[in-house]
């Protein structure tokens, strides 16, 4: 179990990191025809959303210093949304590993891309892009099935649980 709320963020990225590997590797499982449907496109475009959401808040946490101008990449390639997703996830297992404690707490304002000013917390932010990529994802599975690929099983207990030794009743 993770000792501090730091590494508790820390363990949920490395669990976040696994479940991307398995919903690209679902892309991938999309036949050719079906990634030329309209849902394999979509799905591609939700993850590639989910990537850019990811950048939008490295560059507003102060991590990145190139801004982001769309959180909904068009026509978007998998090959080039999964080497972005490398990009981006390097970046913030860099920020979280120094994260402690008393920084999550930390508030900070930014320019929203629809030109308001805001502001919050640290941690209010990792919880909402792990909840931004849980919502996606399961819609990414949908679009798979959809297109005829195999979703991937991305739920967090899934992940974590350790089977157990069957005991006699």
């Amino acid at each position: 179990m993770a000792s501090t709320l730091a590494d508790r963020y820390r363990r949920w990225f490395v669990y976040e990191q696994d479940a991307h590997t398995k919903v690209i590797a679902s892309l991938q499982s999309v036949p050719a025809e079906g990634r030329l449907s309209a849902e394999y496109a979509k799905a591609v475009g939700l993850l590639g959303h989910i990537v850019a959401a990811r950048r939008v808040w490295l560059y507003r946490l102060g991590i990145d210093t190139e801004p982001v101008r769309t959180l909904f990449p068009e026509n978007a390639d998998l090959a080039d949304v999964a080497a972005d997703w490398q990009a981006v996830a390097k970046k913030w297992s860099s920020y979280l590993a120094r994260v402690e404690d008393g920084d999550l707490a930390r508030e900070f304002e930014y320019q929203s891309l629809d030109a308001g000013r805001f502001r919050n917390r640290v941690e209010d932010i990792l919880m909402q892009l792990f909840g931004h990529s849980w919502y996606h994802r399961g819609q990414i599975a949908m679009l798979v099935r959809k297109a005829g690929g195999e979703p991937a099983v991305t739920d967090l207990v899934y992940w974590c649980r350790e089977a157990v030794a069957d005991t006699p009743p």
